[in-house]
C-alpha cells in the first residue's frame, strides 16, 4: 500500500475565505436593513413654490410634494379661517374654490389650486394662507394682493 500525504487548505487561506464570507453576509445584511428603514421613514412635505394674485378675487398656489409619500389637501386656510367660510368682507363666502378638496399630491407631482373669493380682496394687502394636509401640518405662504 501506498502511503499518500493528505494537505488541506492552510490556516490563512481559511482565515481569509471565512472573513470574505463575513464580510458578504454583513453587506447584504446592510442592504436589507436599509430597506426596512426607507419603507418605515417615508413622510410628506409640500412646498407652495409660487402664490400670486390673478385678479381682486382669485389667488394662485402652485403646491409640489418633495417629500416621499403622497399627501392630501384637506383644507385652505386664509387668515386662520377655513377657506369655506372665509370673505374678505367678513360676511359668508358664498362658494369659494377650490370645490375639489380633499386633493391628493402625488410624490414629486405639482398641483394648482385657485381660490376664488365671492368679492373682492383688499388691494395692497398681505393674506396668509396656509395649506392644510391629512397628516395635520400647514404649510404657510404669504401672498400680497397688488
Amino acid at each position: 500500500m501506498h502511503n499518500k500525504k493528505r494537505r488541506g487548505i492552510s490556516p490563512v487561506i481559511a482565515t481569509v475565505i471565512l472573513i470574505a464570507i463575513a464580510v458578504a453576509i454583513a453587506i447584504a445584511v446592510a442592504f436589507w436593513a436599509a430597506g426596512l428603514t426607507g419603507a418605515f421613514t417615508r413622510f410628506e412635505k409640500l412646498e407652495i413654490t409660487s402664490a400670486y394674485s390673478t385678479a381682486a378675487d382669485t389667488i394662485v398656489l402652485n403646491v409640489k410634494n418633495t417629500g416621499s409619500s403622497d399627501a392630501t389637501i384637506t383644507n385652505v386656510f386664509v387668515n386662520g379661517i377655513p377657506i369655506a367660510d372665509f370673505s374678505p368682507n367678513g360676511g359668508v363666502s358664498a362658494s369659494p374654490s377650490p370645490s375639489t378638496l380633499p386633493r391628493s399630491v402625488a410624490t414629486g407631482s405639482e398641483v394648482t389650486l385657485t381660490l376664488k373669493f365671492d368679492s373682492e380682496l383688499s388691494h395692497g394687502v398681505t393674506y396668509d394662507i396656509k395649506v392644510h394636509t391629512a397628516s395635520g401640518t400647514d404649510y404657510p405662504k404669504a401672498v400680497v394682493v397688488p
